[in-house]
C-alpha cells in the first residue's frame, strides 16, 4: 500500500498524514490509464492489465467501442494511500469513501487506496474505481443522461467484476459489496428509485439502500426474460422527452408488481452474468517506469494540486514544491509542478518562468504548455493591446496541439481567445469548441459552453440535446438545476432565431475544478 510521504512537510502535516520511508514511485501507461503508484513493477502491471481487460469488457457487453483517447486525455489514477488520506484528499469524513474521481477536460482523474485485491477479488478501493470509471466509460460512449437510478445501477452492474488469472473476465456479478446495505439500510422502493421527486419527499438522513437497489433493479432487468428489452426501451423512451414515472408507466406497467419481482430476485442463490473468456479480451501494450527521484518526491503535492486547492492550501503548497525544486532544479517534472503551483497562487510570471524552463528541458512536457498557457490568458485579461495579448496566450496551447492534436484544451482556448476579446469565433473556432465537447464528454463545462454557443447562433434544439444531458446528471447538484433552468428558457425560444442564455445567467468558463468540484463514491 501506497502513502503520501514528504521528508520535510509542514503543508502535509496540516493535514495530518504520515511520512514512512521513502520507497520508488512508478507510472504504469496504457491506452486508457495512466497510473502513480508507490508500488511493484509487477503489481503496477497486473492492476493496468486489469483496468484495461475491464475497459475491453465493457466494450464487449455493451457493443459501444470507444475511440482511443489522447495521451493528455487517459485517466489518470493516484493510489493515494490509505482511507484516512483518501478522506482528507476528497474533504469529507464519511467512513464509507474508498476513492474518488474529478472529470476534467485537461485529464481526468482517480484517487484510490490501493492496488492489491483478494485474488481474483478487487478491493474495496478498487471497486470504487470500477464503479467511477463505469461512469467515465458510459458518458463518454452516449450523450443523453441517464436518470440517477439507472446511471449509479449500470455502474454497479459493471463494478462488480472479477479478474480471473487466466485474462478472463467476469462482468455483471451480484453486488456480494452491496448485500449488507440491501438487509439493513433503510428501504427505497423501485417507485422511488424511478421517481426522483418521490424518493427527496421521503428520503431521511439515514444511509438507505439506493445504490444497492439500484444496482437489483438494473440486473434484474438486464437478465430477465420476461422483461427482456424494457431497460432500452424505458431509457429510449425517455429520450422522447418523457419523465422517469412516465417512461417507467408505460414500459413495465405495474411498478408494484416490478417491486415484488425485484425483492423475490435478490433472495435468489444464483443469478446470471457475462462470463468473458480471454480471447473476448483485448487490451494493448503496458509500460511501467520507475519515477527519479525528483519526480517521487513531488509527486504527493502533485496530487494535491491536482485535486484542486483552495486559495489558502494553494500558499501553503506552493512553499513545498519551490523546495522540492530547488533540490531538482533540472528535472521537468518537478518544473511543470512548479508552475501550476505558482500559477494556483496567481504569480503568473513564476508559472511561466517555470513552464518555460521544464520546456526547454524537455519539449513532451505537455502540462507544462498547459500552464503557461493559463497564466498567459489570465494576463491578457488586463493587457492593454488585448488582441496581441491573446495571440501570445494562444502560442504554447497552439505549440501543445502540434504535439497532441486531439487534446480538448488547445481547442477550447482557441474558441475562448476570440471570445474574451469580445471578437466574434470564426467557424473554425466553434468547430474546434465542438470538437474539444466530444473529446471530452465528461466535461460538463465544455458542454455548457457549446450550449451557449448553439442558442446564440439559433440551433434551439441543438442546444437543448447539448445542455440536457448536464440537467439529468445524478451528481449534478446545484448545477444540474441550474443548466434546467437553461433548458426551460430554451424550450420557449423560437428554433433558428438567437438566444442569449446569459440572459439567464451569466456564461460559464472552463476552469480548474475548485476543491468541492469532485465525484466521491462510497
Amino acid at each position: 500500500m501506497s502513502r503520501l510521504i514528504i521528508a520535510v512537510a509542514p503543508f502535509l502535516l496540516l493535514f495530518n498524514w504520515s511520512a514512512p520511508a521513502l520507497a520508488d514511485w512508478r507510472v504504469a501507461e496504457s491506452d486508457n490509464f495512466v497510473i502513480y503508484a508507490e508500488d511493484s513493477e509487477k503489481d503496477l502491471r497486473k492492476f493496468a492489465l486489469m483496468l484495461e481487460s475491464y475497459h475491453s469488457a465493457m466494450e464487449f457487453v455493451t457493443g459501444n467501442k470507444i475511440e482511443k483517447p489522447s495521451p493528455s486525455n487517459r485517466v489518470t489514477i493516484y493510489v493515494a494511500g490509505d482511507q484516512r488520506d483518501i478522506r482528507r484528499l476528497a474533504r469529507t469524513r464519511s467512513r464509507y469513501l474508498q476513492g474518488f474521481y474529478i472529470a476534467r477536460a485537461s485529464g481526468s482523474m482517480a484517487f484510490v487506496q490501493d492496488i492489491r485485491g483478494k485474488g481474483i477479488e478487487p478491493s474495496p478501493s478498487m471497486r470504487t474505481l470500477l464503479h467511477e470509471y463505469a461512469h467515465h466509460f458510459l458518458i463518454s460512449s452516449m450523450r443523453f443522461g441517464m436518470p440517477r437510478w439507472l446511471s449509479e445501477g449500470a455502474a454497479e452492474f459493471y463494478a462488480a467484476s472479477r479478474f480471473p488469472k487466466d485474462g478472463s473476465v467476469d462482468i455483471g456479478r451480484p453486488a456480494n459489496h452491496r448485500a449488507a446495505e440491501l438487509a439493513y439500510a433503510e428501504d427505497v422502493s423501485v417507485h422511488e428509485l424511478l421517481d426522483p421527486e418521490l424518493y427527496a419527499e421521503r428520503r431521511s438522513n439515514k444511509y438507505d439502500e439506493f445504490y444497492g437497489k439500484s444496482w437489483a433493479l438494473y440486473h434484474y432487468l438486464t437478465f430477465s426474460r420476461e422483461r427482456s428489452g424494457q431497460i432500452g426501451n424505458y431509457w429510449r423512451t425517455m429520450m422522447t422527452g418523457k419523465s422517469s414515472p412516465e417512461a417507467a408507466r408505460e414500459v413495465f406497467g405495474d411498478i408494484d408488481a416490478l417491486d415484488k419481482e425485484v425483492s423475490d430476485y435478490v433472495k435468489q442463490r444464483r443469478m446470471f452474468y457475462f462470463g468473458l473468456k480471454p480471447e473476448q479480451i483485448s487490451t494493448g501494450p503496458i509500460t511501467v517506469r520507475t519515477l527519479s527521484e525528483g519526480a517521487g518526491e513531488v509527486l504527493p503535492l502533485r496530487m494535491i494540486s491536482k485535486r484542486g486547492v483552495t486559495e489558502e492550501e494553494a500558499t501553503e503548497l506552493v512553499v513545498e514544491i519551490r523546495e522540492v525544486a530547488a533540490k531538482y532544479p533540472d528535472e521537468p517534472f518537478v518544473l511543470e509542478v512548479l508552475a501550476e503551483a505558482e500559477y494556483d497562487v496567481g504569480n503568473d510570471d513564476a508559472a511561466i518562468a517555470a513552464a518555460d524552463k521544464a520546456i526547454a528541458l524537455d519539449p513532451t512536457v505537455k502540462n507544462a504548455y498547459v500552464q503557461k498557457g493559463y497564466a498567459l490568458f489570465r494576463k491578457a485579461e488586463d493587457a492593454d493591446d488585448r488582441d496581441a495579448a491573446y495571440a501570445a496566450a494562444m502560442e504554447p496551447f497552439s505549440k501543445l496541439n502540434k504535439l497532441e492534436k486531439d487534446h480538448p484544451l488547445p481547442l477550447y482556448y482557441y474558441y475562448l481567445s476570440f471570445l474574451e476579446r469580445g471578437a466574434e469565433p470564426p467557424e473554425q473556432a466553434k468547430h474546434a469548441l465542438e470538437r474539444a465537447a466530444q473529446l471530452a464528454p465528461f466535461d460538463q463545462n465544455l458542454w455548457l459552453n457549446v450550449g451557449f454557443m448553439q442558442a446564440s447562433e439559433g440551433q434551439i434544439a441543438l442546444a437543448r440535446f447539448s445542455l440536457q444531458p448536464l440537467a439529468v446528471d445524478p451528481h449534478g447538484g446545484s448545477r444540474a438545476e441550474y443548466v434546467q433552468g437553461l433548458v426551460d428558457a430554451l424550450a420557449k425560444a423560437p428554433e433558428g432565431e438567437p438566444f442569449d442564455l446569459s440572459r439567464v445567467i451569466a456564461i460559464p468558463r472552463v476552469e480548474v475544478p475548485g476543491p468541492d468540484d469532485v465525484d466521491k463514491e462510497s
